[in-house]
């Protein structure tokens, strides 16, 4: 079995990603300037969701990859989508892009980007408030201080894991994870690879004592670290694409997990007091990291599926 890209996928990722970084740089964007809005601020209450992009997203065919040509689809698999999700994870993306995909066939105006859909995942509801169509039960919902300031979240009464998964298409069956999982997996991966190349260039960047840091052997060492976690998840996470194999999937998301987070840290470590600043978002990352793992499907749920499976 071929894991390499063909050229209409690394066409597929460059055109995404050139979209995201355009869109998310431009002057009035939410992250325009750089920053998410001054601390102790949500930005997703304060700005709202950007819903000029959401359209341009829709118009792109971003929500619609896997929705068939007949249905007015891209017509593309899962291995597409997870590319796109992991542009997604590199820059950030604001929204509740994971429900608003897998409910691209089924919600009106969802794969246009003109309907925002978000779900109840576990107890947990990304964006309720900017939401259009709320899939799940959010009765009861109430606000919930999110670590990310750019995801608002809310919560719901019941049993952490129950409902989670995104939509029906996402959550899969009882056999394992569906693709809403891999997809949240996919934006972490892009996370990790990023602040990956955020260390590195900090690390040529910046000088101490005269030389660059990079040229230190502990940073050297962190930065040759994060690489190789973003890898094993990359490969991790592509071949759950191809395989859609219900452990393979629940592994991936594990190591993407872990190496969002982690690499996130690590970059940290590089970047010093800087990183905590508004301008160079390495927090971001991290904060974003956080709230994600707790999306789709945390590490115990995986850690359990692929025990009970030794």
């Amino acid at each position: 079995m071929d894991f390499q890209l063909t050229d209409d996928q690394r066409a597929l990722r460059a055109g995404v990603r050139e979209l995201l970084e355009r869109r998310l740089s431009a002057p009035g964007s939410s992250r325009g300037s750089g920053r998410a809005g001054p601390p102790g601020s949500a930005p997703g209450a304060e700005d709202g969701l950007d819903r000029g992009l959401w359209r341009q997203l829709g118009e792109a065919g971003f929500f619609s990859l896997m929705l068939p040509e007949e249905r007015g689809g891209v017509g593309l698999g899962l291995p597409e989508a997870v590319l796109a999700f992991e542009e997604a994870g590199r820059v950030l993306l604001p929204g509740p892009a994971v429900a608003s995909f897998l409910a691209a066939g089924e919600v009106a105006g969802a794969a246009a980007g003109e309907t925002v859909v978000t779900a109840v995942d576990g107890t947990l509801v990304p964006w309720l408030a900017e939401a259009d169509v709320v899939l799940g039960d959010a009765s009861g919902a109430v606000p919930l201080r999110s670590v990310d300031p750019l995801t608002p979240l809310h919560r719901v009464p019941g049993t952490p894991g129950a409902g989670r998964g995104v939509t029906e298409a996402g959550r899969g069956g009882p056999g394992g994870p569906g693709p809403g999982v891999l997809l949240y997996a996919a934006e972490q991966l892009g996370s990790a690879a990023r602040t990956c190349e955020a260390a590195v260039q900090y690390a040529r960047d910046r000088e101490q004592f005269g030389r660059p840091i990079g040229a230190f052997q502990a940073v050297q060492h962190l930065c040759a670290q994060m690489l190789v976690r973003a890898e094993v998840a990359r490969a991790a996470v592509y071949a759950a694409a191809v395989t859609r194999d219900p452990l393979e999937v629940a592994g991936a998301k594990l190591l993407a997990d872990d190496a969002a987070v982690r690499n996130a840290r690590d970059c940290l470590q590089v970047h010093g007091g800087m990183g905590f600043t508004w301008e160079a978002q390495v927090h971001l990352h991290l904060k974003r990291a956080w709230v994600r793992a707790q999306l789709g499907q945390v590490a115990e749920e995986a850690e359990e599926a692929l025990a009970s499976a030794l």
